[in-house]
């Protein structure tokens, strides 16, 4: 089934995007809450009217989405978690964890416009916040054990890399 997003819907579109879904999904949820109407070609005629008319927003929304994005550029996280001797994580670190730390530096961002797996073990991962459907921002996050000083936690990675150096000549 074909329909026209009135609103941006998480995980399947946004507001004036056609997309095609099953349709009991659309029947029975997006048309019935006004969040989509079929997309006929009347449909698609007025949709496309309506965008030009449009045009200087979407492009005023689309340099607001850029600003936020440029305001997290250098933002990098760094997450304490409690951590088993293994490394694993005792619970996870998803994107309603990024979004508070975000907020802990000033940085407000709803959390459903970031974009993470669910962290289950110590190292860094990238989380991708997506203001706009053309504009998104990356954030390094660097998950350590709670408690762990900053130097313990960069040594082992600083000791592996002579010992990969050292393997090297060996092999020849």
């Amino acid at each position: 089934m074909e329909l026209i997003l009135k609103e941006d819907v998480i995980g399947l579109g946004f507001k004036n995007d056609i997309v095609n879904v099953k349709s009991g999904y659309g029947r029975n949820y997006l048309i019935p809450q006004g969040k989509a109407v079929i997309a006929s070609p009347s449909a698609k005629k007025i949709l496309a009217e309506n965008l030009k008319q449009q045009a200087h927003k979407l492009a005023a929304l689309k340099a607001a989405a850029e600003e936020k994005a440029a305001a997290l550029e250098g933002v990098a996280l760094t997450i304490a978690a409690k951590v088993s001797a293994t490394g694993q994580l005792y619970g996870s670190v998803t994107n309603m964890t990024v979004a508070e730390e975000l907020a802990k530096l000033g940085k407000e961002v709803d959390r459903k416009i970031i974009v993470l797996k669910d962290i289950k073990k110590v190292g860094d991962y990238v989380a991708v916040v997506r203001f706009h459907k053309e504009v998104s921002a990356e954030i390094p996050v660097k998950v350590v054990a709670e408690g762990a000083p900053a130097e313990e936690v960069a040594a082992p990675a600083v000791e592996e890399a002579p010992a990969q150096e050292a393997e090297a000549p060996v092999a020849e």
